[in-house]
């Protein structure tokens, strides 16, 4: 579905009949967020995969039915404090990091409509910003492994670039920055209006939806705002709103197919790269030996990235002379 309502719009960006806006995936994707969070505030909102993985991104504090009081929390901390004390101080970079950042929010306020119990607001926000990056680092990183060690004895220079690269602090940029503005909007509007509300995860995730500044992804946009579609209409019929239809995923599908397909033949130009490249690994190269001039006649372009390519064809099967007619032995 994701990819088909992608070409949608390039096909109509092509066309002319859409205007692109600058940063319109920001914009999707703050959107996006933003209704995302809101499901994941309110009550059985969200469930599997996504409910989990946004647990994970945001923490257990900020749902609303997460039960921790005070006095179990200070109890937690003192024993923790405890542990500390018994166990041989070590000088490493993650303690003087953590003993940073607890100088530096030590003595900050917290709402009392606030459930991160162990931290204030400050800390709260700089630890979320803090774990989140070092996960999309971490993350990028690995996902550079395998193209670093192909090079591994050829250009040994090229693995510095595994630890030393722009995308790896972009896509940390986005993650920590995203956490630590849901987070801090979340706690301004719970000093503001001194009360937790679902309906601050709106403000709060569209606000921390800017963090795509950092690391722009179309595919990203595109991909949530599917899945959101698809959590609506199921949330619809679960309120007795909207109507089921039998095989209503297999039917999507043939649809997007058929798009996808449509524009693989008619207008390649408005495909993704990947998308094509998997295409032509799919039909083993078929899609490219298609005789792409004929079609031109409808106006949509058919062989603009194949004026190079001429058809072998039988003379017996065609109206006009082929230009490179087929050979019999």
């Amino acid at each position: 579905m994701r990819s088909a309502t992608e070409t949608l719009f390039r096909m109509g960006v092509a066309r002319g009949t859409i205007t692109t806006l600058r940063n319109g995936e920001v914009l999707l994707f703050c959107i996006t967020a933003a209704m995302y969070m809101f499901f994941f505030r309110c009550k059985d909102g969200l469930k599997g995969f996504t409910f989990s993985a946004l647990r994970f991104i945001v923490g257990k504090e900020e749902i609303p039915t997460h039960s921790f009081s005070p006095e179990a929390a200070y109890a937690k901390v003192e024993q923790k404090r405890e542990q500390h004390e018994e166990k041989p101080r070590r000088v490493n970079m993650i303690g003087l990091v953590r003993k940073f950042v607890d100088s530096i929010c030590k003595h900050g306020p917290r709402h009392r409509c606030c459930k991160h119990y162990e931290d204030n607001c400050i800390s709260y926000c700089i630890k979320g910003f803090i774990r989140m990056f070092s996960v999309g680092y971490l993350i990028q990183c690995c996902l550079r492994i395998p193209s670093a060690f192909r090079h591994l004895f050829t250009q040994p220079s090229r693995l510095l670039s595994l630890f030393y690269n722009k995308e790896n602090f972009q896509l940390g940029a986005f993650l920590g920055s995203f956490v630590s503005i849901y987070k801090g909007t979340s706690c301004f509007l719970r000093w503001i209006r001194n009360l937790d509300d679902e309906l601050h995860a709106i403000i709060a995730g569209f606000l921390a939806g800017i963090s795509m500044m950092f690391y722009k992804s179309t595919t990203i946009s595109m991909y949530l705002a599917s899945k959101l579609v698809e959590t609506m209409y199921f949330k619809g019929i679960e309120a007795g709103k909207v109507p089921y239809f039998p095989h209503a995923d297999t039917i999507i599908y043939s649809i997007s197919t058929a798009i996808c397909f449509q524009a693989a033949v008619m207008e390649v130009q408005t495909l993704r790269p990947s998308y094509w490249k998997f295409l032509l690994r799919l039909t083993k190269g078929k899609f490219a030996v298609m005789n792409r001039k004929v079609l031109d006649v409808f106006g949509t372009g058919a062989s603009k990235h194949f004026q190079d390519f001429i058809p072998r064809l039988d003379p017996r099967y065609t109206t006009v002379t082929p230009e490179l007619p087929t050979e019999f032995s």
